[in-house]
């Protein structure tokens, strides 16, 4: 095997990893937030990661510090959006529905910012890509109404469903913003942007008489899992594979997350319902046939899209 076949296969193997992990923060995350409260859960998550990004990004991007801090604003505004506010939602939403609800509308993303793109970045869309959407949106309205018409019809969705459509306009903005952002190395950048998060979080917590520690060493595991997988090894792996993988194709590769997901939660002994499968398996089709089109092709922050 040559040496560029071993850095594909490499990067595959990250990539696919990196969305395992994502795919663990889910079910993992369903469990801790009936101990912790979101907004602890969030405080640790990042306090705790935050120190072995900024040291992994300092011996693997060794980034100019100075240059890099110019962009402060920018990476204020990406880490209330994307690390603090979109996974703050998430938890929130994991409290009111099951891990495999929450991944496939979270699967809906990257055609939200396909839309965004076209209201803010004045791009354009093809047939094929605005196909994709629309087969997404069912896909994504099969889950919300659990499979029901009536449901649908009447606009009875669970919360947990309409936070997670929350996150994903929280994660739409961040993408939407950090297209417009200066260049600064991935790895730098979610760890700022997970300080910051830290900083604007904390008194929230304080104020609300946290922040809460885990009761017990299951849920100190659960909080282990989701600092080391989901945090800092997928972010160090997705964002390695991308100096091999094009973006374009390694977006295709968040689609896994739903897949994985699904797995993760039967093999925890939790059954998936019809309408769930076949609204994930619509929504996954919609977005590879969106992620094919060339419109999908422009840049966005280099981390994990809406990923969790």
């Amino acid at each position: 095997m040559g040496a560029g076949r071993r850095r594909a296969v490499t990067a595959t193997v990250s990539l696919v990893a990196a969305t395992l992990f994502w795919a663990g923060n889910y079910v993992v995350g369903e469990t801790a937030v009936t101990a912790l409260d979101p907004v602890s859960l969030v405080l640790l998550r990042w306090a705790f990661a935050a120190v072995p990004l900024l040291v992994i990004a300092q011996l693997v991007e060794r980034p100019r510090w100075r240059e890099v801090l110019r962009a402060w604003r920018w990476i204020v505004v990406l880490g209330l959006l994307g690390v603090l506010g979109y996974t703050l939602i998430l938890y929130e939403a994991l409290r009111f529905t099951d891990a495999f609800s929450a991944s496939v509308i979270n699967a809906f993303n990257p055609a939200m910012i396909s839309i965004a793109a076209v209201l803010f970045l004045r791009q354009r869309l093809g047939l094929r890509a605005i196909a994709g959407i629309v087969i997404a949106l069912v896909g994504v309205l099969i889950v919300l109404s659990r499979g029901s018409v009536e449901v649908l019809l009447e606009g009875g969705f669970g919360l947990g469903d309409l936070l997670m459509v929350g996150a994903g306009v929280a994660w739409t903005a961040y993408t939407i913003v950090g297209r417009r952002a200066p260049a600064v190395p991935p790895i730098t950048s979610t760890a700022l942007q997970a300080v910051v998060a830290v900083i604007a979080i904390a008194p929230v917590s304080l104020a609300l008489g946290g922040p809460a520690m885990p009761p017990d060493a299951s849920v100190w595991g659960a909080l282990a899992f989701i600092v080391v997988f989901p945090s800092v090894l997928s972010y160090l792996l997705w964002n390695r594979a991308l100096e091999v993988v094009p973006p374009a194709r390694a977006g295709v590769f968040l689609n896994l997350i739903t897949v994985f997901t699904a797995l993760l939660t039967l093999l925890t002994g939790h059954p998936l319902g019809a309408a769930q499968i076949i609204g994930g398996v619509v929504v996954i089709a919609g977005i590879v046939l969106t992620n094919l089109s060339p419109s999908r092709r422009a840049r966005g922050p280099a981390a994990g899209g809406g990923a969790g």
